[in-house]
Order: C-alpha cells, then structure tokens, then sequence
C-alpha cells in the first residue's frame, strides 16, 4: 500500500493568540564590576571574560574627559535616548522624524547625534549627506539641516559615503566621545541620541559619558511582532541595570495605512500583546503607536520632512501624540 508524505491542508487561525506568552528561561549573567573599579578584571565575575585583560591593566578611577563632557553639555536642556534591542525596527528613521517633530516649533532647538558608528544614516535621511563639518576654535559645528535643526555623524567623515567602518569598539568609543566633548551643540533644547541595536559599547559608553550630564530617559522603539519584543525586553533591562529612566514604549510599523483609501492593515500581527501589552508588563508608559505608510520610506530616500509634504498623515498624527507623550514624562520629571 503506497503512503502518501502529502496530507490535506488544515485551516489555520492566525488572529488566534498563542496559548503561552514566550518567557526567557536562560540565567542572570553575573554582575560586571565595571571597568572603574579596583575589581575589575580581577573579579570572580571576570573569570572567562573576553576583556578581562583589558580591564585589568586599564586605569581605575572616573573617566578626566567626564568633566568636560559635563560643562559642553551643560547648555543642552533635555537630552533623549532612542534605543531597542532590535535592528530593523525603523529605529532611525523614527529618530528622523521624531526631530522633524520637535522641529516643527520654531521656539525649540534640536540636535540628533547618530552614535550608529557602522552603518549611519541619519544624514542621507536629513538630506545632507554630502556635508562635511566645520571645525573652529569653538569646536566641532554640527551640520544644520534647518534653522533649529543640527545634526552630527561619523558620516561627515568620510572621504566617500560607501566607506566602511572597520573599528573595534575602543575606537568607536573615543569617538562618541569626541561627539559628545568636542561638538559645540550651542544653546539646545532637546538632544536626540539614536544608537545602533543591542547593548554593547556604543550604549555603555553613551550612557556613561552622559551619567554626570544628566538623562532625561530613554525611549524605547519597538515593531509588534514577538520576536522584536524578545529583544526589547533585553533593553529594558539594560536600562534599568545602567540607571536610565524609560521614557517609554513606541510601537512603531503598527499597521499599514493605505495612502489611497486609509484603510489600515495589520502587516506585522501582535501574537503576544504588542508593545502595549509589553508597557503593562514591564511598568513602564506606552507613548504611542506610529502605522506603516510608504511615503515615509520615500521621504528618508530624498532626504525630506516627511512632515512637511504630509502634515495630516496618521502616521503624523500618531508621531504628534508619541512627542506630546515624552514631552508629558520629561516635565512630570522635571516637578
């Protein structure tokens, strides 16, 4: 009798919700000294460590460079993190458009600091990345895409735009401190740290540079599905274990919207909740959910205000919410 390896297609119910929400099972890794510490590289927490060497023959104490980290920043009122664990979320591009929307009062100052030292794109997105910056006695000048809108990246620096970045992370520290030392930022209302994925040198160096500064928080941008929140999640953490305030949680790609008709279509399903099921869990604000609309893309390609050509979008309007939102727990903070 021949067996068939074929069976009859079954019916699957994709708005059906997993029976089980995913929970992380692996361990707490154990607790790093830290660099600064007399500890460090000797500790039982560095056996097995890839930097233990490192960190035992580098010099203990606070960074010197902090200080003045400190006194150039002291100008800048609030200073914002945009974070998430996960690449691909349209991190940047939220960052873009989150400038645009600050940007849109003309009352307000606003900088964007690109720290993705690998793969920036903040510049091509703002439109001006043929720019290259101005040095004087002050400082690096950031590059002004408008009247109140500057910006600041390893991007300026390149002798052409397809150079790669091959650095290993001492170096791409040292410049994320020249970012911050160096740059003559000026009388700043809000400054807009977007960060590459994870939770590795890029986002310990930010967060340590900054500590003495003053953070206001961090946002933290996320896509609906599952597998995106898994990563979030490693972020939260991250922020909690360096002592940074989660602002909160933006759900960005959250639907299409047609441009035609607006009607809205779910592309990524939230099988677990989403992020704002995440928000709940984790105690911590969700700022808002920014849809899907293809002209965004093609904004960001022609280096444009996807604000200015397309004011009354929704996905305008849920940005304008996301920055009422964050406006709202900076100034709870501040009382």
């Amino acid at each position: 009798m021949a067996v068939t390896l074929l069976e009859a297609p079954t019916s699957i119910d994709i708005d059906a919700p997993l029976k089980v929400a995913p929970k992380l099972v692996a361990p707490e890794p154990e607790h790093c000294p830290g660099p600064e510490s007399g500890l460090a590289g000797k500790g039982d927490a560095c056996a097995g460590c890839p930097n233990q060497q490192i960190c035992a023959s580098a010099p203990k104490g606070p960074d010197p460079d902090i200080p003045i980290i400190t006194a150039r920043l002291s100008s800048v009122q609030h200073k914002i993190l945009i974070l998430s664990g996960k690449g691909g979320v349209g991190k940047s591009t939220f960052t873009t458009m989150l400038g645009h929307a600050f940007a849109t009062n003309p009352d307000l100052t606003v900088g964007v600091m690109d720290t993705d030292i690998c793969g920036p794109s903040i510049p091509k997105m703002m439109g001006v990345e043929d720019e290259t910056i101005h040095v004087s006695n002050a400082g690096w000048s950031p590059v002004w895409v408008a009247d109140n809108l500057g910006v600041m990246s390893v991007q300026f620096m390149l002798p052409n735009r397809d150079d790669a970045v091959i650095w290993r992370g001492p170096k791409k520290n040292g410049l994320i401190k020249q970012f911050l030392k160096d740059v003559e930022w000026g009388q700043m209302d809000y400054l807009l740290v977007d960060t590459p994925p994870g939770t590795s040198d890029e986002h310990l160096s930010v967060s340590s540079f900054l500590k003495e500064s003053g953070v206001d928080g961090a946002v933290v941008v996320t896509t609906p599905q599952e597998i995106s929140l898994l990563d979030v999640r490693k972020e939260i953490d991250f922020c909690r274990k360096a002592g940074i305030r989660v602002l909160g949680l933006v759900e960005n790609m959250s639907g299409f919207v047609c441009p035609n008709c607006t009607h809205k279509t779910q592309i990524f399903k939230a099988t677990t909740g989403g992020a704002r099921r995440l928000a709940k869990e984790a105690g911590i604000p969700f700022l808002g959910a920014v849809p899907l609309d293809p002209r965004i893309g093609m904004a960001c390609d022609y280096g444009e205000s996807f604000f200015d050509g397309f004011p009354d979008s929704p996905a305008c309007t849920a940005l304008q919410k996301v920055v009422r939102n964050v406006l709202s727990e900076i100034n709870s903070t501040a009382h």
